[in-house]
């Protein structure tokens, strides 16, 4: 076995992601909770509850966990609908909560990297329309000013919108995240608002702090066809790849948005990104049905014989990771990794997923590419959204009930990687050894002991 160790530069941020909804607990005034409470939304009809209880105070013993792992950064956003309870109504004691929560990371020694939106609008937002109202610019950008200017001091690392592919998709087409429309039609309305928002949003963060780093948590989802010899899966994985993944990039790139049912100039979102935030999980196949085909809005599958997490919902593709860096490599910016995780409650699949994708930033890193951090998603199992507590993509177990934590066997790999900042064969061997060969091969005849002849 080669003896090696990637190293990655000083200075690179090793993180976790979390998001306000999923760890805080008790968010009553937003649109999820409504959504929540409603039979059948979500899996099993679970309740986000008191999630991780990070409102109540455990954020501390939380940060002080992702400290002594080595990480050395921490991605957490901002709920809201709990700044802004009502329109134009400020609860300053939410900001100064947050503020806490800042300063107990900074104390541990975390750079925050902080989200302005994961997916949750204010029950009042929601009530006027949410993105389908034209003031939701106006309105997202007056939420911006006030965290900015409220954690300009503490904060100089911001992401203004997590995954909008995602959530435009799920909230408006799919019908999976509130408010559960099915509207083709709506979508492309929803894209443009959300552009012009995030336009806004980077204006007045810029405005406000001119030396802040703004952009967006882009999803990349992987694409390919079920069959390569067929044309019409070729098509289809181009299909889904170009308007899922590509719209919302080329947009705050060149101000062009660009949907197969409308194409539209947004002028004031040319150049509005500082980095460029990359989410990856999976890649998925891709087969056009010619009798079905409103299925190609459908999610894909996986082939036989991939390695599945527990549930089926993320394939193990570390190859994708490179994919998707070449991805966004292509839009000559500074690249940060911030979510890529994979559903697994007993470790199993974790650590081969965590080491093989880490390999994949590695060698973006190794051919001078700008990559700055990856934030492993996440710290602690919490809420996921409409599958609630089915999944478990956390570095440590949570007992919903007792609010007890446990370590998982990945979590300490993740701290050796973090502390070493790199991934070396020994880790590899200790952890995952079923893809050491694969990741770490041997030189050839000599190493082996075998006779060259």
């Amino acid at each position: 076995m080669i003896r090696a160790t990637h190293t990655f530069p000083h200075g690179f941020l090793w993180g976790t992601a979390t998001s306000s909804h999923q760890v805080e607990g008790d968010n009553t005034n937003n649109d999820w909770w409504i959504w929540e409470q409603e039979h059948g939304r979500i899996l099993q009809d679970h309740k986000s509850g008191k999630a991780c209880d990070w409102w109540g105070g455990r954020w501390q013993e939380d940060l002080d966990r992702a400290a002594e792992g080595g990480q050395n950064a921490h991605r957490l956003s901002i709920e809201w609908s709990r700044v802004e309870p009502s329109p134009a109504v400020w609860d300053d004691s939410a900001l100064d909560y947050y503020r806490q929560i800042i300063k107990g990371a900074l104390d541990c020694g975390l750079m925050p990297m902080v989200t302005l939106h994961h997916f949750t609008n204010p029950q009042w937002v929601a009530e006027q329309g949410g993105w389908l109202n034209p003031q939701i610019v106006v309105i997202f950008e007056r939420y911006v000013r006030k965290v900015v200017n409220a954690l300009h001091d503490l904060v100089g690392l911001w992401v203004t919108i997590n995954e909008p592919n995602v959530y435009s998709f799920l909230a408006y087409l799919e019908g999976s995240f509130p408010p559960g429309m099915k509207d083709l039609k709506s979508l492309p309305l929803v894209i443009k608002h959300m552009v012009l928002a995030h336009a806004a949003a980077y204006h007045a963060i810029h405005e406000i702090q001119p030396d802040s780093l703004v952009g967006l948590a882009h999803h990349y989802h992987g694409f390919r066809p079920a069959n390569p010899r067929n044309s019409l899966d070729r098509w289809l994985a181009r299909f889904k790849s170009e308007n899922f993944n590509n719209i919302f990039p080329r947009a705050v790139i060149d101000g062009r948005i660009r949907t197969p049912f409308w194409k539209g100039q947004v002028a004031q979102a040319v150049g509005t990104q500082d980095y460029f935030g990359l989410n990856y999980y999976t890649v998925e196949q891709c087969a056009f049905n010619p009798l079905r085909p409103l299925n190609a809005f459908q999610r894909g599958v996986y082939p036989e014989g991939a390695d599945l997490s527990p549930t089926g919902y993320i394939a193990n593709e570390p190859a994708g990771m490179w994919e998707a860096l070449c991805w966004a490599h292509r839009f000559n910016l500074p690249i940060y990794i911030t979510e890529n995780g994979v559903e697994d409650a007993e470790s199993a699949i974790r650590p081969r997923y965590l080491a093989a994708h880490i390999r994949q930033v590695w060698r973006a890193v190794n051919f001078n590419w700008g990559v700055r951090g990856y934030f492993h998603w996440s710290l602690v199992d919490n809420f996921e959204w409409e599958r609630g507590w089915t999944q478990r993509f956390g570095l440590w177990a949570l007992d919903v009930g007792t609010q007890q934590r446990r370590k998982r066997l990945s979590a300490d790999l993740y701290a050796e990687i973090c502390k070493a900042n790199g991934l070396s064969s020994e880790m590899v061997a200790i952890y995952a050894p079923e893809i050491l060969e694969e990741m770490f091969p041997p030189r050839g005849p000599v190493e082996l002991g075998v006779s060259s002849g």
